[in-house]
C-alpha cells in the first residue's frame, strides 16, 4: 500500500496543507467516520475504527476501504482529512502530481493500494463499463475480481513492515527533499538477484530451475517496468542520462527501485493467465526474495540519498 505501511508513524507528508494540520489542529474525527487518509504521497478513502488520546494528541486507527486489514494502522490527525468534495479534488490533484495514472479517486470507486499502485487493470475496465460501482461493487464481484484479490492477498499481506517504511523514506527523499539515488548503484538489481541465487544454492545445495526462472523473469519485468511505472517525475531526466543504447536498467539501478517493482507486481500479475496454484507458488518465491531483501536491508539500501534532482520538472527539490 509505493509505494505499501503498517507502521504507526509511517506515511509520508502531504505537502503544505498537511503541514498546516499539526498537533494543534482542532480537527476531530469520530469512530465509524469515513475520511481521506494520507499514505505516502497520496490520499485514500478510509474509515476510523478506534480513537484514543495519548499525551494530549489524538490518534486514530483507520482501515483503508477495500483493502486487507493488514494495512490498518494508527495515525495522527495530520494524516486525515474530512471526506468532502474539496478534499476529493485534492486527492485527484495529488494523484496527477504523482504521475500515477492508475489511482482512482472520489470515494465511490475502489481505492488503489496505499503506498503503491496495485490497481487491477481488469477492475478498472469493469468500472468504466459500469459493471460495478460504489458500494454495489462488493456484492457484484465477478470471478476475475475474486481471483485478483486472491493473487494480491498473499504478496501484499506479508510485505515486510521494515520494507514498507523503506518505501516511505524513498518517497520522501525524492519528492519532498529533491534527492535522487546516485547511479550506478552497487549492488545493482542484476547483482542482487545473482546474490539471491547464490544464497539459495548455499541453503538448498542446488539451484532449482524454477528459482532461476523467477529471477530471470523479475529482471525482465524490472527492465520494462522501470521507465513506465517505477520512476517519479523528478527521476525521469536522470533515467534518460543514464540509460542509453543497449544498457539495461537492471545493471544501473539498485534495491530502491527494485522494491518499488514489488508493489506493482500484483497489478502486473493480474494480466497473466496462470492457474491459481501456480500463481500462489510464484508468490511464495517472490516473498522469499522480499525476505532476502529485508535480511540484507542495511547492505542493499541507501540510508540517505545524495544526488540532486537538478531542476527536474522545472524545480529543484526543497
Amino acid at each position: 500500500m509505493g509505494g505499501s505501511s503498517n507502521t504507526s508513524g509511517g506515511g509520508g507528508a502531504g505537502g503544505k496543507d498537511k503541514e498546516d494540520k499539526g498537533k494543534g489542529s482542532s480537527v476531530s474525527f469520530t469512530e465509524g467516520e469515513k475520511v481521506l487518509a494520507y499514505h505516502g504521497p497520496l490520499l485514500y478513502e478510509a474509515k476510523v475504527q478506534k480513537t484514543e488520546n495519548r499525551e494530549d494528541e489524538w490518534r486514530y486507527f483507520v482501515h483503508y476501504l477495500g483493502w486487507n486489514k493488514n494495512w490498518d494502522e494508527w495515525v495522527a490527525s495530520d494524516r486525515l482529512l474530512k471526506l468532502t468534495e474539496e478534499n476529493v479534488r485534492k486527492q485527484l490533484e495529488l494523484k496527477n502530481q504523482s504521475g500515477d495514472k492508475t489511482v482512482r479517486t472520489g470515494g465511490r470507486s475502489a481505492q488503489h493500494n496505499p503506498k503503491g499502485s496495485n490497481v487491477d487493470a481488469k477492475a478498472d475496465k469493469e468500472d468504466t463499463k459500469g459493471l460495478v460501482k460504489g458500494k454495489k461493487r462488493k456484492n457484484q464481484l465477478g470471478v476475475e475480481e475474486k481471483e485478483r484479490r486472491s493473487s494480491e492477498s498473499l504478496l501484499m499481506s506479508q510485505f515486510p513492515v521494515t520494507l514498507k517504511k523503506q518505501l516511505v523514506d524513498d518517497w520522501e527523499f525524492v519528492t519532498q527533499l529533491g534527492k535522487l539515488v546516485k547511479l550506478p548503484r552497487s549492488p545493482t538489481v542484476d547483482g542482487i538477484l545473482t546474490k539471491y541465487l547464490e544464497y539459495r544454492v548455499k541453503k538448498d545445495n542446488k539451484i532449482s530451475d524454477s528459482c532461476a526462472e523467477v529471477t530471470k523473469g523479475l529482471r525482465c519485468y524490472f527492465d520494462k517496468a522501470l521507465p513506465a511505472m517505477l520512476l517519479y517525475k523528478k527521476e525521469q531526466k536522470q533515467y534518460k542520462e543514464e540509460i542509453k543504447g543497449d544498457v539495461s536498467p537492471s545493471t544501473v539501478y539498485g534495491a530502491e527501485h527494485l522494491l518499488r517493482l514489488f508493489v506493482k507486481l500484483p497489478e502486473l500479475l493480474s494480466s497473466v493467465n496462470m492457474e491459481e496454484d501456480a500463481l500462489n507458488k510464484l508468490q511464495q518465491k517472490l516473498l522469499d526474495i522480499l525476505k532476502f531483501l529485508q535480511k540484507n536491508q542495511v547492505h542493499f539500501f541507501l540510508s540517505a540519498y545524495d544526488g540532486d534532482s537538478k531542476g527536474a520538472d522545472g524545480a529543484k527539490g526543497k
